[in-house]
């Protein structure tokens, strides 16, 4: 049998999340090497709104300036709500820095800054398990290869984690609730507000959001799970279609229509349910076992309820890197062999730990008002439990967004 590779810091997961860790990791000058299922970059999904807490963290990354070059600024919320012949629109200001990116721009961004080798695709982890040496984890690939893991984090999305699955995490929850999402361009430019329009018909959920002047991202969220709306098989367009006729037969205003009658078909992305771990679970549960952990949607999945998911992921990357930098870089400084790996180990280890413990009350607070929003728009809850959770999220500062005003500080 050939002998397993060794491997300071693997991190699971080529997404935003895992990407960002590995680049804030290298801005300190500390190598790690990323496995990645997928044969290429992930660019799929469309657009991802990004807000200050976002940039902040993208600034600590080193590239929010050149990221800022492909988004514009949104400067304002437009909520129409068109229920039973009656509609009622609330407009007010974004008082935070918030912008639309194609997660592609982002994607590349994070990752060309990464020295060459630092990104290995086609890596399908079957399972992670304890070194029998006594310290590390050991990765077994799906074609039966082994990995050895000085540290280990997982960054592998929120559904089907094995570095979460390790860490005794149980699955995250799923509500199935379809979301088409996609691109629109104008070559001449299009004719709508640097807003971010949240319109509400019938049982659909549709969000709208200029990136540039020529480009729009759109997403269309529908109230039945995708195959009772036969949103199934690969034919976006088909899923399209059915979307725009039952909008259609919803009087929706022609101005959303051919937005996405007018959509890129290679920009199409079906999503089939929204997954989110309870934020009971993010407050009580273990994160870290030895020198592994998990950040991004592995730790806290959250739903798209708030739009804190990605940035809430970035934040993870810099707080993350920051805590390993201060026990590995310090032991680089010494020397490789400057203590016992069991030593070495605990020091790794309670650098995890101050990572978990400092990141912990932060994703708990984002968790539960995401919950809460969950709850309100897609569960329609009693007149009690309604009247508890506005409550809640006044507490929250939900109508402030206070949650955008977060920094989570230095790399």
């Amino acid at each position: 049998m050939a002998e397993a590779e060794s491997h300071g810091i693997v991190i699971v997961g080529g997404g935003i999340c895992g990407l960002a860790t590995a680049l804030g990791l290298h801005r300190k000058g500390i190598a790690s090497l990323v496995l990645e299922k997928s044969e290429v970059l992930r660019a799929e999904g469309a657009g991802i709104g990004v807000q200050a807490n976002g940039w902040r963290a993208l600034e600590q990354l080193g590239v929010a300036a050149e990221l800022r070059k492909t988004a514009g600024l949104i400067t304002a919320y437009h909520d129409v709500w068109l229920q039973g012949g009656k509609s009622t629109r609330d407009r007010y200001p974004v008082r935070t820095e918030l912008r639309c990116l194609n997660r592609k721009d982002l994607i590349e961004a994070l990752a060309k800054d990464l020295p060459a080798g630092a990104i290995r695709f086609g890596c399908r982890i079957a399972a992670v398990h304890a070194d029998p040496g006594g310290h590390g984890a050991v990765l077994t690939m799906a074609d039966g290869a082994t990995m050895k893991a000085k540290v280990l984090i997982g960054c592998d999305g929120g559904t089907n984690s094995v570095v979460a699955k390790y860490l005794g995490l149980p699955p995250v929850r799923t509500i199935p609730r379809p979301v088409l999402r996609g691109f629109t361009s104008y070559p001449h430019g299009h004719p709508f507000e640097n807003e971010f329009l949240r319109l509400r018909v019938g049982d659909f959920f549709i969000g709208r959001l200029p990136i540039t002047d020529n480009l729009v991202h759109f997403f269309v969220t529908m109230a039945k799970p995708a195959a009772d709306e036969g949103l199934t098989g690969g034919d976006l367009r088909g899923v399209r279609d059915l979307v725009l006729r039952d909008l259609e037969e919803l009087q929706c205003p022609t101005e959303i229509t051919e937005v996405v009658r007018r959509s890129d078909p290679e920009s199409l992305n079906l999503v089939t349910n929204f997954w989110y771990r309870p934020p009971w679970e993010v407050a009580l549960r273990g994160f870290r076992r030895g020198v592994v952990t998990v950040a991004g949607d592995a730790m806290h999945a959250m739903g798209p309820f708030i739009g804190q998911g990605g940035s809430a992921g970035l934040e993870d990357a810099v707080v993350l890197a920051r805590s390993l930098a201060r026990a590995v870089g310090a032991a680089a400084a010494a020397g490789d062999d400057s203590k016992p790996p069991r030593e070495e180990d605990a020091v790794v280890g309670e650098a995890l730990g101050a990572y978990v413990r400092e990141r912990r009350l932060r994703l708990t607070l984002l968790s539960l008002e995401s919950f809460i929003m969950g709850v309100l728009l897609v569960r329609s809850p009693s007149p009690a439990v309604k009247l508890a959770c506005v409550a809640v999220l006044v507490l929250l500062g939900s109508k402030s967004l206070r949650h955008a005003n977060f920094d989570c500080g230095r790399l």
